[in-house]
């Protein structure tokens, strides 16, 4: 029985820690994403959006297009850095749709002085000339 159990949790610490490459890649963009956002720098955040006028994002408020737009609504929601606080993010999965594109669940906690927020995200996340963008964010 406690071979079993030792097997079972190998198994699973495996799983865990066996991240592949390209995974790595991009848990590391969004860390540079994390970064940004704690030194209050929204828009060294954005650099981790594709920077096109398709790119998605749904909040609270509904469907916003375009990189420009979801910057303006960045600055808007978070004007300082006490409205900004520190972000975390808590990676749920990360899965490999195709060789260009990942789909990437989690959490996201803000720690601030006026009142943690905390939520989901979806990321739709696409390699564009040679690099990882977020292409559709869904954040909640």
């Amino acid at each position: 029985m406690k071979t079993c159990f030792l097997a079972i949790f190998l198994f699973c610490s495996i799983q865990i820690f066996a991240q592949s490459k390209t995974e790595k890649e991009i848990i590391s963009i969004l860390k540079i994403q994390d970064e940004a956002w704690n030194t209050g720098d929204i828009n060294g955040f954005m650099e981790t959006y594709w920077k096109n006028d398709s790119l998605m994002f749904i909040g609270k408020s509904g469907v916003t297009y375009g990189w420009q737009n979801t910057l303006n609504n960045y600055k808007k929601g978070y004007p300082d850095t006490t409205a900004m606080g520190k972000l975390d993010f808590t990676f749920i999965d990360i899965k490999k749709l195709s060789r260009k594109y990942y789909h990437v669940v989690g959490k996201w906690h803000l720690k601030r002085s006026i009142g943690d927020l905390q939520g989901h995200f979806t990321l739709l996340m696409q390699k564009i000339k040679g690099k990882w963008y977020i292409i559709a964010d869904h954040s909640s």
